[in-house]
């Protein structure tokens, strides 16, 4: 009995105990899941008040950058451009009357008893669009050259939808930049910033009127600076671009490119693209040359375009490979000064055919787009300071620059670019063309622009200009020495023929 009544005591001793542990373990865990839901709850309002945070923090850290303020303000300063030209063309009446095709003339002939067709000439409209920034309050509007070119009328839509008609201002081909000006107050606008101070690797935007769709913003970064890509159709033409990888398409050219603080620090102008359509990267042109040239077409009509008065090119390590020896250059680096204007800026200062420029103004020159540049931005009787390697030492000369004639003082604007009157695009002669000819050299007539000077003048394609007024032209970079008015043009056909033509249309 005594041994029964121990082992129901046992028993009853072990339920308890382990009903005691059961207990304690139960509230240890309760307390630490309490503990850990605690640490939970804290960490996730740390985290949300962290992401809250996020986006004002990252203008400071550059992690998390916030686009919106820059994108709404942007596009109320960007505008759509449609450019509507009014063409004639010349279209054959048929007999059999309505004006319009008649298979059987086509494939037997003109019928109704020999009656010819007849040319009628029919004005027909070709619409085009692209897209502007407006850089003052009271309308004037920035632009691609491209975008307005050949325009009987211009049209700019805002961004609340209102139309306005444009005046063109100026335009410059050199460097594909255009102003234009519609007749309003209290505009939104784009204030300049510095694209010289822009870094590899910024975000910016692009924001224009891609395929039609208005207010498109898209995001990129810097993906290389002064970029030369033989694109500007101008044989004097300026390229020093900004490439980014922000989208850019058809009816972009024109827009802004911004940073995320909202300033303008490119025009985007240029696609590399095998289909035409956005492929990777896109081109700017920097503000440093957009302002300089916008300036310069308000306050003068025309561009004051300085001229150092030399022919180069970078001294590249290939260059200096295939050429170093020839021309006594045996390390890369700077810009080879092949050949030196006379009566020119850099003549006047002491500078010689074969010097290497190495800096302009304390700025490394490595590129010809370095070059364009730096001389883009200033005028005629502006001084720099050129750094030069000859024969091993460097020299520094103080250059004043100097207009297309050669002088110091700023060009009126009747004093048009003699490239743009002539109309037309050059080529200059082969040395086999020299020789076959007998001529010294001379630029030979490419393409002919309808209404130019030597169309009206009716000067032909392939002819090759050997003089005007006199002057001797060799070289496309000889124009920029005729200032007087076209009296007459000299030259050659191909086949031998000598003309002289009289300057008409002026």
């Amino acid at each position: 009995m005594m041994k029964k009544r121990w082992m129901i005591l046992s028993l009853t001793l072990s339920v308890v105990a382990g009903s005691l542990a059961a207990y304690t373990v139960s509230r240890l865990t309760a307390a630490h899941d309490a503990a850990r839901a605690t640490a939970v709850t804290y960490e996730g309002e740390t985290a949300r008040a962290h992401f809250a945070s996020a986006p004002a923090e990252s203008a400071t850290q550059g992690l998390l950058p916030d686009f919106t303020t820059a994108a709404e303000q942007g596009v109320e300063a960007v505008v759509n451009i449609e450019n509507r030209q009014k063409l004639k063309v010349q279209r054959l009446s048929s007999p059999f009357g309505g004006g319009g095709f008649d298979p059987f003339e086509f494939f037997f002939g003109p019928q109704g008893g020999g009656q010819q067709p007849q040319s009628q000439p029919e004005e027909q409209e070709r619409r085009s669009g692209g897209s502007g920034v407006i850089i003052s309050p009271d309308g004037y509007i920035v632009s691609n050259n491209h975008v307005v070119e050949g325009a009987s009328e211009l049209i700019v839509t805002l961004h609340d939808g209102t139309t306005h008609k444009a005046t063109l201002v100026g335009s410059d081909p050199s460097t594909d930049i255009a102003l234009l000006k519609i007749d309003a107050t209290g505009l939104k606008t784009i204030s300049f910033g510095d694209s010289e101070a822009l870094r590899l690797g910024e975000w910016v935007l692009a924001i224009g009127n891609p395929f039609g769709l208005t207010s498109t913003v898209t995001a990129g970064i810097v993906s290389a600076k002064g970029r030369s890509l033989g694109v500007i159709p101008s044989q004097m033409g300026v390229e020093s671009f900004i490439q980014t990888d922000a989208a850019v398409n058809p009816g972009n050219s024109g827009g802004a490119l911004i940073t995320t603080e909202g300033k303008l620090i490119g025009i985007n102008t240029v696609i590399k693209s095998p289909t035409g359509a956005y492929a990777g990267y896109s081109f700017a042109i920097p503000s440093s040359i957009v302002r300089k040239v916008v300036t310069d077409l308000r306050e003068y009509g025309v561009v004051q375009r300085a001229m150092l008065g030399i022919s180069f090119q970078a001294a590249t390590p290939e260059w200096v490979e295939r050429f170093g020896k020839e021309k006594g250059i045996t390390e890369p680096g700077g810009i080879y000064v092949a050949e030196v204007t006379t009566d020119g800026a850099a003549e006047a200062a002491g500078i010689k055919s074969g010097d290497v420029m190495t800096h302009i103004d304390g700025r490394p020159m490595n590129t010809t787009a370095d070059v364009q540049e730096t001389i883009a931005k200033l005028r005629p009787n502006d001084k720099i300071r050129v750094t030069i390697r000859r024969n091993g030492a460097t020299k520094e000369y103080d250059v004043v620059l100097r207009n297309r004639a050669g002088k110091t003082e700023l060009v009126r604007k009747d004093d048009a670019n003699l490239l743009e009157e002539l109309g037309a695009t050059f080529r200059e002669v082969t040395d086999k063309q020299k020789k076959e000819l007998n001529i010294r050299g001379g630029i030979q007539v490419v393409e002919l622009k309808e209404g130019g000077l030597l169309a009206k003048s009716r000067v032909r394609r392939g002819f090759i200009i050997t003089a005007i007024n006199d002057r001797a032209i060799t070289e496309v970079s000889d124009l920029n020495r005729i200032t007087d008015k076209v009296q007459s043009i000299d030259g050659i056909y191909p086949d031998g023929r000598m003309v002289s033509y009289q300057a008409l249309g002026q």
